[in-house]
């Protein structure tokens, strides 16, 4: 087990005041309305252009384009999740429910309760659901794999981006089993509203295209709308520290540690959903989304006062550090005798000039 010389909680305490003095936990229901606005049109007006099209191939635009929103409108859910839009619980409960259940077809009940415990313990091995799944993130848990999941590990950076065609299914599969087994909190609710969603969809593709050419556009449409949601979760966990449960460590270098931003623009936050200031975010998840780049300075001047190592690359290169760790973590399976040394960030303490400088 590691050894932090800070007392829990006390950094971050520090952090924190400093954030809310600055403004930056205060909600932006202005510029969620605008946001709202703007996702709620184009998905009525991809609807619309569905209808319009007709039976044509051209529908596969449609669906290129719906699946670019419906991720947006999944970015909105997760803020909703988050509370970051409205004060009240209910308020956000009732944002999500539209959001995500009806005009998506993912439970904000399910996906709250998951990404909750992810936040808590993030690439905790043991308590992080994101690093439980398909892919393995440690040597350990490679190395007791078997059967198909064995093969899985070993071939995972290969296989990580085909995978995320099937992200949007395995939402859908999650989101109704919660639904149906979890005690989620209006389960009746959320089962409805799923439910709408499922049959709204099919039956609008239906009613409109051949079952030939109605299919053709729910595999596209649901395949990239997967795609793009593993693509700007890829770059925020994967080849940083992997932690686990009895690692003693404070809350703001078990989130910071463990995180990785991407470096921004006007093209990227829009497109990331703000996820790509992931460290931000991980250390104060009710800020709302634009007031992220905002607090990015205070976060890496406190960072650096500390020592502790701030993580920040470019879009492409931190694809690459993703799937070289994925690689590494499977390579003891492809070679047993020749493993190699995972790709993960360097063992702390961290002197302060490795903190990365944003400007």
């Amino acid at each position: 087990m590691r050894s932090y010389e800070v007392l829990r909680g006390s950094d971050y305490a520090v952090l924190s005041r400093r954030v809310r003095e600055a403004g930056l936990l205060e909600r932006r229901l202005r510029y969620y309305g605008w946001k709202s606005a703007i996702t709620g049109a184009a998905w009525i007006g991809g609807w619309a252009a569905f209808v319009l099209v007709g039976d044509s191939w051209w529908q596969l635009p449609v669906a290129v384009w719906l699946a670019a929103v419906f991720a947006q409108l999944a970015f909105l859910g997760h803020d909703a999740g988050h509370r970051q839009i409205f004060r009240t619980r209910r308020a956000n409960h009732l944002f999500g429910l539209i959001a995500g259940n009806l005009a998506i077809g993912v439970s904000i009940g399910w996906w709250t309760s998951n990404h909750n415990r992810h936040h808590a313990h993030p690439n905790t091995e043991g308590a992080d659901p994101d690093v439980m799944g398909v892919l393995a993130h440690s040597h350990d848990r490679a190395g007791t794999a078997r059967g198909l999941r064995r093969w899985v590990f070993r071939y995972q950076a290969w296989l990580f981006f085909p995978m995320l065609l099937l992200e949007a299914g395995s939402l859908h599969f999650a989101s109704a089993r919660a639904v149906a087994r979890w005690p989620i909190s209006h389960r009746r609710w959320e089962g409805a509203l799923l439910a709408a969603h499922a049959v709204g969809y099919l039956a609008v593709v239906f009613a409109v295209l051949p079952p030939g050419k109605a299919l053709v556009f729910i595999a596209v449409q649901q395949m990239l709308f997967g795609f793009y949601m593993g693509c700007t979760f890829a770059p925020n966990h994967k080849g940083m520290e992997v932690l686990t449960a009895d690692e003693a460590t404070d809350f703001l270098r078990r989130q910071v540690l463990t995180s990785r931003n991407v470096r921004g623009s006007r093209l990227i936050n829009t497109a990331m959903g703000g996820l790509n200031y992931q460290i931000e975010h991980h250390l104060f998840p009710s800020m709302p989304r634009p007031n992220l780049r905002h607090a990015q300075p205070l976060v890496v001047e406190f960072c650096r006062e500390r020592g502790v190592s701030y993580s920040e690359t470019g879009l492409l290169d931190s694809y690459a550090q993703a799937l070289r760790h994925l690689h590494a973590v499977g390579d003891p399976i492809r070679r047993p005798a020749a493993a190699e040394p995972l790709p993960v960030v360097d063992e702390r303490p961290r002197d302060t000039s490795e903190v990365v400088e944003v400007h």
